[in-house]
């Protein structure tokens, strides 16, 4: 798994795939090996159908918070937002496991889909009720740099930009290799750049997807960024 990953960053999609399908021979029975051949998929073509299928084939109670965690983000790619809160609203708990060490506070998952709907006095609603839950996550992990990048979300969702921007640098204090983009449009595009010619997770078929990129996407350096890093891909 760790080696699919390395390849994932590398963003060389072919050999991250044959690995994962060695992964699911050796281990047929592997949750975490099937939902990998997802995000593989998702990852390196926006295949939403394959990793659909692939979430959607197992039995909520194998991890509830992840499993949770994953249908809602497919059905926000898909921008099916009522369906996505719907599915988060049935989770009990108020943190969804994460591939990081920061829980994913549910009320932030709820503000963020209130918010693409148009509900702006329910997202912020959501959005305090996340920022108590992520600033509890922080005091019992005070140098656990993902927990700052995610109360730096919370804040930024809030508005409070320049409580964000501390949050990022003390995160990437903590774990140089982390950036955040809280610094506005420009900063966000050099960060682009930067991140989508280095290894990381971070991929053209999710930037066409995820509807978080929106606000960006009538800049012609979305699309120029886009185009550019397509190529190189191929």
């Amino acid at each position: 798994m760790n080696l699919c990953f390395s390849y994932m960053a590398q963003r060389d999609f072919e050999a991250a795939d044959k690995t994962v399908d060695r992964l699911i021979a050796t281990t047929p029975q592997s949750f975490q090996a099937r939902v990998l051949k997802g995000f593989v998929a998702l990852q390196c073509k926006g295949d939403l159908n394959t990793a659909e299928k692939v979430f959607s084939s197992m039995p909520p109670e194998t991890d509830p918070g992840l499993m949770t965690l994953a249908r809602v983000w497919i059905l926000r790619l898909k921008r099916n937002f009522p369906e996505a809160l719907q599915v988060l609203q049935q989770f009990r708990g108020d943190t969804l496991h994460n591939t990081t060490t920061a829980p994913s506070p549910k009320a932030f998952l709820e503000g963020e889909l209130y918010r693409l709907q148009g509900d702006e006095a329910k997202a912020r609603t959501a959005f305090e009720q996340a920022r108590t839950v992520a600033e509890r996550l922080v005091r019992e992990g005070p140098d656990d740099a993902p927990r700052r990048v995610m109360l730096g979300q919370v804040l930024a969702a809030l508005g409070q930009k320049d409580a964000a921007i501390a949050e990022g640098k003390r995160a990437a204090e903590l774990l140089p290799e982390s950036e955040d983009a809280f610094g506005g449009h420009d900063q966000a595009f050099r960060l682009l750049d930067h991140l989508l010619e280095t290894p990381n997770g971070l991929t053209v078929p999710l930037l066409k997807l995820d509807p978080a990129w929106d606000p960006l996407r009538k800049d012609p350096r979305y699309q120029a960024l886009l185009d550019k890093y397509s190529r190189t891909a191929t």
